[in-house]
C-alpha cells in the first residue's frame, strides 16, 4: 500500500489564519492515522506580498499548536530550476505554449466578450494548431507560458468532502503556468510540489475547487498520479460572513496571545468540519486514532467565540498548574509586572477554576504581585466605624497568626466573634482592600497566599 503523504502549504502573505490552521490540523491527523508523513510547504512565489516575517509567524504557530511535520518547511522559490524544468518538458511535448497577449490586449478582449454577453476567457489566440498561423511575435514582449488544455471531454473526481464533481473542460481556459518573469504560477507550481512530493492527499479550502480542473489536466498532462482531494467548506465568523485575514481576529497567534491553550485550540477546530458522535471535548490522541478521512461536512462552519472559550475552560481547568503558572507569568510580564515562572503556582491552583483563559487568570493574579485600587463606591459604603474597628483587629491577630489557610481562618473567626459580626460585613470589605474586588474564592484560602506584608499594609489602610 502506497504510503500516505499530506501538506500543508501556507502562503507567507501573512499570518496563519484559522482556516489554514484547520486544514493544517486535518491533514496532519490524516497523515498520523494512517501512519503517514506530513510535509510544510510555503508557497511564497508571491514575491511582491511575501515576507520574512510571516514565514516566521506561520512557522511559529504551527509550532505552538503541535502540529510537526516530517518535512519543510520548503520554500517554491528555492524550486524555481525545477520549475523551469517541467516548463521546458511541456513546451517540447506540446502541452504548454508561449503566449505573446499583452494585459491591454487581454483586457480588451474580456470586455468585448463582455459587451456579447460571452463568457470572459483567453480566447487561445497563440495556441498552436495544425495548419493554423499564429500571429507574428511582437518586439519587446516578454511571453507567458499557457497550459494547452484539452478542449474537450470532462474533468471529474470523487472529492473527499464533496463526492463526485464534474466539469466541462469547455468551461475552462488555457491558463497561464508561468509569468513574464519567469515565476510560476500557484496552479503549476502546487502539481509540481505535489508530484515531487508523492503527496498522496489533499485537503484544502473549498475555494480552491475551480483550480482543481486545471490541476488534473497538468497532472494528466505531465502522466503524474493524482493525489485524492478534499475540499473543505469556510468557516462563518459570528455575523455570518466569511472569516477572512481582514475580518476579525483570526490569527493563531492572536489566541496564543489572548490566554488560549493548543489542546483547546486543536479540540475546537477539529469540531470546525468533522465530528466523532457526540464527542465535544477529546485530546489530540484521540483525534487522531478517529480521523480516518470521513465524518467531514460538506456545508460551512459558524465560529463560536462562547463555544471556544468554554472548551478552552475545560482545558484550563484540567491543566498543570506549573504549566499554567508560567504562562500567567509571562502574560504579567507583558504588563510590565515582575514575576518568576514558579512563582504562582498555587495560586493557579485556586483561581483556575474561575477562568476560561490564562490572560484572565492573570487578571485574576494580578493582585499578588502589583497594587490594587479598591473601587471607593463599593468600599466607602461598607466601612463603617464597627467595620474599620474589625479589620484592625483582624489586621493584628494577623500578624502572628499561622500563615496558611487555617491559621487565617481562625483569625477571621476569632474577630468576628470579638466584634459580633457576620461574615459577610467583614469579608467583603477585606476582599476589596486586599484584592481590589469583593467576590473571590473563599478568603482564608485567598489572603494565605499572599505574602503577610501585603496583607497588613493593604488592611491598614483603612486607619
Amino acid at each position: 500500500m502506497t504510503q500516505v503523504r499530506t501538506r500543508i502549504a501556507p502562503s507567507p502573505t501573512g499570518y496563519l489564519h484559522l482556516g489554514t490552521a484547520r486544514t493544517a490540523l486535518y491533514s496532519w491527523a490524516y497523515a498520523r492515522h494512517h501512519g503517514g508523513q506530513f510535509v510544510l510547504r510555503i508557497e511564497d512565489t508571491d514575491v511582491a506580498r511575501s515576507t520574512q516575517d510571516s514565514v516566521e509567524q506561520i512557522l511559529q504557530s504551527m509550532h505552538w499548536l503541535g502540529l510537526d511535520y516530517d518535512e519543510g518547511p520548503i520554500y517554491q522559490m528555492q524550486r524555481l530550476d525545477r520549475y523551469q524544468a517541467v516548463i521546458d518538458q511541456m513546451l517540447a511535448a506540446g502541452t504548454a505554449y508561449l503566449c505573446y497577449t499583452t494585459p491591454e490586449e487581454l483586457n480588451a478582449l474580456r470586455e468585448a466578450q463582455k459587451a456579447r454577453g460571452e463568457k470572459t476567457g483567453y480566447d487561445g489566440r497563440w495556441r498552436p494548431a495544425p495548419g493554423k498561423v499564429l500571429p507574428p511575435v511582437p518586439e519587446g514582449v516578454k511571453p507567458v507560458v499557457r497550459f494547452a488544455n484539452p478542449l474537450d471531454g470532462e474533468v471529474t473526481w470523487d472529492d473527499l468532502v464533496k463526492g463526485p464533481i464534474t466539469v466541462g473542460n469547455k468551461e475552462i481556459d488555457d491558463l497561464i503556468i508561468q509569468r513574464a518573469d519567469g515565476v510560476p504560477t500557484y496552479n503549476f507550481a502546487v502539481v509540481v510540489d505535489d508530484w515531487d512530493m508523492a503527496i498522496t492527499h489533499v485537503f484544502r479550502g473549498d475555494e480552491h475547487i475551480n483550480n482543481t480542473p486545471w490541476q488534473i489536466n497538468i497532472y494528466k498532462a505531465l502522466g503524474a498520479t493524482l493525489p485524492a482531494f478534499g475540499h473543505l467548506p469556510v468557516i462563518l465568523g459570528d455575523d455570518g460572513a466569511k472569516l477572512s485575514k481582514r475580518r476579525g481576529a483570526v490569527a493563531v497567534s492572536n489566541y496564543e496571545e489572548l490566554g488560549y491553550l493548543p489542546e483547546a485550540m486543536l479540540n475546537y477546530l477539529a469540531r470546525l468540519g468533522w465530528s466523532h458522535g457526540d464527542e465535544e471535548l477529546f485530546s489530540i490522541e484521540q483525534m487522531v486514532s478517529w480521523f480516518d478521512g470521513t465524518h467531514l461536512n460538506k456545508s460551512p462552519a459558524q465560529w463560536d467565540a462562547a463555544k471556544l472559550s468554554w472548551v478552552n475552560a475545560h482545558y484550563v481547568k484540567t491543566a498543570d498548574d506549573t504549566r499554567l503558572a508560567a504562562l500567567v507569568a509571562q502574560h504579567l510580564r507583558t504588563r510590565g509586572l515582575s514575576v518568576a515562572d514558579d512563582a504562582l503556582v498555587a495560586h493557579c491552583a485556586l483561581f483556575k477554576d474561575r477562568c476560561s483563559t490564562t490572560v484572565e487568570l492573570a487578571d485574576w493574579l494580578s493582585m499578588y504581585v502589583a497594587d490594587v485600587a479598591p473601587p471607593a463606591e463599593e468600599l466607602t459604603p461598607l466601612l463603617t466605624d464597627a467595620v474599620k474597628a474589625a479589620v484592625a483587629s483582624l489586621a493584628k491577630r494577623l500578624e502572628t497568626a499561622s500563615w496558611d489557610k487555617a491559621g487565617v481562618a481562625a483569625a477571621l473567626k476569632e474577630t468576628l466573634g470579638e466584634h459580633g459580626l457576620k461574615m459577610p460585613l467583614l469579608a467583603i470589605p477585606v476582599r476589596l482592600l486586599v484584592c481590589g474586588r469583593a467576590q473571590t474564592p473563599s478568603v482564608d484560602a485567598v489572603l494565605a497566599l499572599f505574602e503577610r506584608d501585603v496583607v497588613l499594609q493593604r488592611l491598614l489602610k483603612t486607619a
